[in-house]
């Protein structure tokens, strides 16, 4: 699986660590006048969407093009899907126009492992969040943005820190890519959630579990908030929006109860006075609108590893950048 990135789970500690710091590397080039290099110049990058998205699809094609590719976005809507047409038709269809890479979205979880595991594609596969399962390029700029405020410098990890994540952890593969990736990195992750959103097993997850928010806030080096997924709701999970954002939301005073080098982060996209308030959000703790940006950067060192020619398993520990395009 080290020619694509579909979960975080498939990343030793070695392969995150060289995505990071690509991607600290990277970020060098957005400061300057001429962001682009010629890395995957020649290469077709296919942006293939099943759900709706802003932040990543345009995080994605952002990355690509900055690595010079050129990048077909592909929409469910409006194409041969709405009339039938199955993954492994519209795969091979893009196999055969040439496709290097494909970033894929998609409502089904297990369908970027389905592409990845079978020959319909001779290219890398992206997972952009597939379900309730994974979303690993979102867990590795989260990764980024801790290590950045926390422990900067390359090659190093998160060993002690320790980070909060609350709200809707049973629709979340935010969630779960974190707690993969965090703990392959030494962090230790505390999900914090009324018990009717944690999923089954969590008791076997790599994490503890609390239900009293104001009792793990003065211990965390990090707070990530998470949304709650109405849209994948069947069912009444807590009584009301008020009681939930009483007891799970993230406020001015519970702000106060953390450290004073603590950070609030949040994937998008916020429902503002739900899980956090606007004095919250617009706080200069709060990491979100720095987290887009270093979303470009971890996407672009994920392809220049996977899609420019070296895998994960074999590429240097020292990545040498080619200067920036003319």
């Amino acid at each position: 699986m080290k020619r694509h990135l579909v979960s975080t789970a498939d990343l030793g500690r070695d392969d995150a660590l060289l995505i990071l710091d690509t991607a600290e590397e990277l970020s060098q080039f957005s400061g300057r006048a001429v962001k682009k290099l010629p890395t995957l110049r020649g290469r077709t990058v296919v942006n293939l969407f099943f759900e709706d998205s802003t932040r990543t699809k345009t995080s994605f094609e952002v990355a690509e093009k900055r690595l010079s590719a050129d990048v077909i976005n592909f929409s469910a809507k409006g194409s041969s899907v709405s009339k039938g047409e199955s993954l492994k038709d519209t795969a091979l269809t893009l196999q055969a126009m040439g496709a290097d890479a494909v970033v894929i979205r998609h409502h089904a979880s297990g369908a970027p492992a389905r592409l990845a595991g079978s020959d319909w594609l001779h290219g890398s596969v992206i997972n952009a969040g597939d379900g309730t399962h994974e979303h690993p390029t979102q867990a590795l700029l989260d990764a980024f943005t801790l290590r950045r405020h926390l422990n900067p410098g390359a090659g190093r990890d998160l060993a002690g820190r320790k980070v909060a994540i609350v709200g809707d952890i049973l629709h979340s593969r935010v969630a779960r890519s974190n707690v993969h990736l965090l703990t392959t990195l030494g962090a230790e992750v505390t999900f914090v959630a009324p018990p009717t959103l944690l999923p089954i097993g969590i008791d076997t997850w790599p994490c503890e579990v609390s239900y009293d928010l104001d009792s793990v806030l003065p211990k965390a080096d990090a707070v990530m908030m998470l949304r709650v997924q109405r849209e994948r709701m069947n069912a009444a999970f807590f009584p009301t929006e008020r009681e939930y954002s009483r007891r799970y939301g993230l406020d001015g005073a519970r702000l106060a109860r953390l450290p004073e080098h603590a950070i609030v982060m949040h994937p998008g996209p916020m429902v503002r006075g739900m899980e956090i308030t606007a004095e919250v959000a617009d706080s200069p703790r709060c990491t979100v609108v720095e987290q887009v940006a270093n979303g470009v950067s971890v996407r672009m060192a994920v392809l220049y590893l996977l899609v420019g020619g070296a895998t994960l398993a074999d590429a240097p520990r020292t990545t040498e950048l080619p200067e920036a395009a003319q």
